[in-house]
């Protein structure tokens, strides 16, 4: 059952065309990565999806209510986390969640305490000593509080430290074995691995890929640096690697995933003395698949 589904949805602002029939479903239980890089239209479909934005043309619904004429219904039971948290500066991190919490008409005072405990926060301070990743925590303690069936999430972990994310990454895990919805907006692949169901990758203002991540897995390459005993020769000749670079004694490169065993069978040769290996970075899926496409970005990086 869809919780948000988006069909052939258009944003224009004067002449620029910042969505271009964009189509989106999320499914109920069902935690989806939307993904692209700055200026691709990810946090414009999100202010449509809230009602901030009036779409130009195409449908939006939420709950199987639109998104514009019935934003005040649909409100009562979403909760949303954007990548830039803006708070009141006299108030309390803890009056602030209290606020929130009670807008949504909801009074867990356990889940509240939990939360600001497990996102080590100390709510007594004002929040205009907060730094970006204590605010982030006031906003992310705020939604997980309230009882919502949809999670609007648009780059929650800007300003968090690795140990914080692990946090969030537990609490939308969780939201999800209640049978909770998220939509999580990321520019962090591993987060994204770890959480999403599915994911839409999109850019320029359309929807150019939309699946699991094992179905996208062809679009992405492995980062190796290799030492060897004696110099490597031949790798460039190779089907499948890329951006070849000598680093002090070692040589960085990146693999095409189906290429791998190829490519480390012909390097063996030479007496490996380290091998490192990285995950494919959302950089490097998304220069994969733009590559041979003669695009460049749209530099429209206020409406990404």
């Amino acid at each position: 059952m869809s919780v948000l589904k988006v069909t052939d949805l258009t944003k224009q602002f004067g002449k620029f065309t910042a969505l271009d029939g964009v189509n989106l479903e999320v499914r109920e239980g069902e935690v989806f990565g939307f993904i692209g890089p700055n200026g691709a239209g990810k946090s414009t479909t999100i202010r449509v999806l809230l009602g901030i934005l009036k779409a130009t043309a195409g449908e939006a619904t939420i709950f199987g209510k639109d998104v514009w004429s019935d934003a005040v219904e649909i409100h009562k039971r979403i909760a949303y986390v954007p990548g830039d948290v803006n708070l009141w500066p006299n108030l309390t991190g803890g009056e602030v969640i209290d606020l929130f919490v009670k807008l949504r008409g909801g009074n867990n005072k356990s889940r509240r305490e939990e939360l600001i405990k497990r996102f080590e926060l100390d709510p007594s301070k004002k929040c205009r000593t907060y730094s970006k990743g204590n605010r982030q925590k006031v906003a992310l303690v705020a939604a997980f509080s309230s009882d919502a069936d949809l999670y609007i999430l648009d780059e929650p972990t800007s300003g968090l430290d690795p140990l914080m994310e692990q946090v969030f990454q537990q609490c939308v895990l969780e939201a999800k074995q209640a049978g909770k919805s998220v939509l999580l907006s990321s520019h962090i692949l591993s987060e994204v691995e770890k959480l999403c169901d599915r994911v839409g990758i999109i850019r320029q203002g359309k929807i150019i890929e939309t699946g699991s991540l094992s179905e996208l897995r062809h679009l992405t390459r492995t980062n190796l640096v290799v030492e060897t005993k004696t110099p490597i020769t031949g790798l460039r000749e190779l089907t499948g690697v890329h951006e070849v670079e000598t680093r002090d004694q070692a040589l960085a490169f990146q693999v095409d995933t189906e290429e791998l065993d190829t490519v480390v069978k012909h390097v063996s040769q030479f007496g490996i003395t380290k091998l490192e290996s990285a995950p494919p970075t959302l950089e490097d899926l998304f220069m994969r698949h733009y590559e041979g496409k003669g695009q460049t970005g749209t530099g429209a990086g206020g409406l990404s």
